[in-house]
């Protein structure tokens, strides 16, 4: 299982690698909010996004021996980009297995950090099957997208980061608003913070029809969404809570919070407008539900983590276009 000591070797690992990302404001931002509201800008980590984090420490957690066969990885993006370039810059082979309508700039930028991509019809075909096929063929280890100690450690550095910049702005308490799909990020930060700002409490951002951690917690048991696809929010769109993830946020984070696919596009142009980033739908729910679901907030300090960028142009400008 994931813990803190865990989370402190992965740090110790990507020291040198990794980002230490900004913790951003905007007097703008706390008008809207309603109170004061922190950024903690993920989406410009490494390939754009946190899953760099957990895939630096998986990749190099791993027995060398194990590691010099390579990496395989299941991602309809971030992860994807994530492994990718941990694999790359450890000198190792690395075979991602992606959707066809994951978006165009994830699957470019996925191969440009020397993945092999393999493109699967998430409604026809098994990933699973195909990854195990490769698998076994070529000796790769799986590196799972939330469900693994080692990426869910990795994850959990953004949390270390958000305590110590928190705590340099004198904040000893606050809300931490987190997009969440499969939780290895939500869950990562909640071990993080239980040890290191105990006033602080993760809350999972969702989007709306894809709320299944959201459900989860209000109902105590996992619970699966109905559909795996129809959110432009392609980040945090999974089928279920993961078996180590889902008892950690059962115990560590508040309720759930579900936005509209509306209310990221426009938590996305004030990003852009008011602290000068790019945030990609999946990597703005968590300030969407900042802005604009005040009335479930218990907090006058809020921390919403944007993420991730990596989000294709005509998305982007429909954002820019309606609410910019």
């Amino acid at each position: 299982m994931a813990s803190i000591e865990m989370i402190v070797a992965a740090r110790a690992r990507l020291r040198g690698h990794a980002r230490r990302t900004p913790l951003l404001s905007s007097p703008f931002l706390d008008e809207i909010a309603g109170r004061r509201l922190f950024v903690k800008a993920e989406c410009l980590q490494h390939s754009g996004s946190f899953k760099f984090r957990g895939g630096w420490s998986a990749v190099s957690g791993l027995d060398a021996a194990v590691r010099s066969k390579g990496v395989i990885a299941f991602s309809s993006g971030n992860h994807a980009q994530g492994v990718a370039l941990a694999a790359k810059l450890h000198n190792i082979p690395s075979v991602i297995i992606m959707p066809s309508d994951a978006p165009k700039l994830k699957i470019a930028n996925t191969r440009a950090f020397g993945g092999e991509v393999v493109l699967y019809d998430r409604v026809n075909e098994d990933r699973d099957e195909i990854g195990a096929r490769l698998s076994a063929e070529r000796g790769l280890t799986l590196i799972k997208p939330f469900d693994e100690p080692l990426v869910i450690a990795g994850q959990g550095t953004t949390g270390l980061e958000i305590s110590e910049q928190a705590g340099e702005e004198g904040v000893t308490s606050a809300e931490v608003l987190v997009p969440c799909g499969g939780g290895g990020l939500t869950s990562g930060i909640a071990l993080a913070l239980e040890a290191s700002s105990p006033g602080f409490r993760v809350r999972p951002c969702e989007p709306k029809d894809f709320d299944d951690t959201t459900r989860s917690l209000a109902s105590g048991k996992i619970e699966r969404n109905a559909t795996v696809s129809g959110s432009i929010c392609d980040a945090i769109v999974t089928p279920q809570p993961g078996n180590i993830t889902f008892p950690i946020l059962k115990r560590l984070a508040g309720p759930g919070i579900v936005v509209t696919d509306e209310e990221a596009l426009r938590a996305m142009a004030l990003a852009f407008t008011r602290l000068k980033i790019v945030v990609e739908p999946g990597g703005a729910v968590a300030l969407a539900a900042a802005l604009f679901h005040g009335e479930a907030l218990e907090s006058d300090t809020i921390v919403a983590v944007t993420s991730g960028g990596n989000v294709d142009a005509d998305i982007f400008a429909m954002a820019l276009e309606r609410f910019g």
